[in-house]
């Protein structure tokens, strides 16, 4: 009996020596400083967004994105905002954004859903229509100023956003008549071509009008 217990020992040590032998180190690179290594022309190219509205955004979301600990080299708030930004100005693959800042796909894509979802949470506060009279008035007046249009508040038009197939049934109404995949996007912009108002749930097959019919926007200019 003690003689199984020993040789058992003795087995678990052999498996233990043989995976430290084996074992990959774990290897942790510098990442690169973009806002450093990259001129403001280069920045735009590659993120669609300038040095100081990037660190607009990011002092933001800071608080919902940054990592509580800089432990094992955790991925810092500005690079986290970066990679995302890639991933929205190239539609790259997850693995070519993760690579961009040195992490895995995994953590590209959870990530970059985290930074989209704070992102997103900012709609409220820059994307409003004009409520009071005063507001309506004032782009009433800016409108008329810069293009000459009586009584007008907003433009609207619909435009169609690339996306990949999204597979299964329902890919088809993705479908654009133009025979590439898309959201139908319907957005109203100021005369100052701010957004005040969009709707982006909608398949490429959708019609504008249908959109619009849909939309609530119709029904408070209806009241």
């Amino acid at each position: 009996m003690n003689n199984e217990i020993s040789e058992d020992e003795d087995f678990v040590e052999l498996i233990n020596f043989l995976a430290n032998e084996h074992r990959i180190p774990r290897i942790f690179r510098q990442r690169p400083d973009y806002f450093q290594c990259l001129r403001d022309f280069e920045f735009v190219e590659r993120f669609r967004l300038s040095k100081p509205a990037v660190l607009y955004v990011h002092d933001l979301i800071r608080p919902e994105i940054e990592h509580p600990t800089d432990r094992n080299f955790a991925v810092t708030s500005r690079q986290i905002i970066l990679m995302t930004l890639r991933y929205f100005a190239s539609g790259s693959f997850l693995v070519v954004c993760g690579n961009f800042v040195g992490v895995h796909k995994s953590t590209a894509s959870r990530t970059i859903t985290r930074v989209s979802r704070a992102i997103a949470r900012l709609c409220s506060k820059f994307i409003r229509f004009p409520e009071t009279e005063e507001e309506i008035s004032v782009t009433r007046q800016e409108f008329y100023a810069k293009c000459k249009f009586p009584r007008c508040i907003g433009v609207i038009d619909c435009t169609h956003i690339k996306i990949r197939s999204p597979g299964g049934e329902d890919a088809e109404i993705y479908r654009h008549r133009k025979q590439y995949f898309s959201f139908n996007v319907q957005a109203i912009c100021n005369s100052n071509l701010k957004f005040m108002n969009n709707v982006a749930r909608w398949q490429g097959s959708a019609h504008d009008s249908t959109i619009f019919n849909n939309s609530a926007i119709r029904g408070k200019f209806e009241r």
